[in-house]
């Protein structure tokens, strides 16, 4: 590539990069998951940035990357990495302060299927359109609508949620 198309590159993963670090969070609920998601799918782009550059919607289509690379995570080996119940410190404040509200939605995602999760975070957590999260996902809108209800409906029954008041 030349460096006018290595610079078109760098502005769009650095424009983009926090939007799927937090897609691959919601969809791991691990943060160097969701990091290595995000790498993935830009290394992937970047090999075929002509391509993805020439793309109805250049968004719609790393994020279909990160998507896709985290079920290959699972197809190609399991899960190597022990799973705990609390989240490491993290070093950075919590602006927010809801680190604890935080962290019982991330457990209730992970009990989610990989397609309601999916739908879920991109729907309400990255504030996609039902269109846009079908094409992301390459599947119906009344799939994205089904997989949505589904997955809320089963965040809203999960106790740990109620109790944390997080409905």
């Amino acid at each position: 590539m030349d460096s006018s198309t290595d610079e078109d590159f760098s502005q769009f993963m650095q424009a983009r990069w926090p939007q799927l670090v937090r897609l691959g969070y919601g969809l791991t609920g691990d943060l160097q998951a969701a990091e290595d998601l995000a790498q993935t799918a830009f290394t992937k782009a970047y090999a075929s940035w002509q391509r993805v550059r020439r793309a109805d919607d250049p968004d719609a289509y790393v994020r279909r990357i990160v998507v896709n690379a985290n079920r290959n995570r699972f197809r190609k080996t399991r899960v190597s990495e022990l799973l705990t119940d609390s989240l490491p410190e993290s070093s950075v404040a919590d602006e927010a302060g809801r680190r604890d509200d935080r962290a019982v939605l991330i457990r209730e995602l992970m009990k989610l299927s990989h397609g309601q999760r999916a739908v879920v975070v991109l729907r309400y957590w990255l504030d996609l359109s039902e269109a846009e999260t079908a094409a992301v996902l390459g599947c119906s809108v009344g799939n994205v609508k089904s997989q949505a209800a589904r997955g809320l409906a089963k965040l809203r029954a999960s106790a740990e949620l109620l109790e944390g008041g997080l409905r």
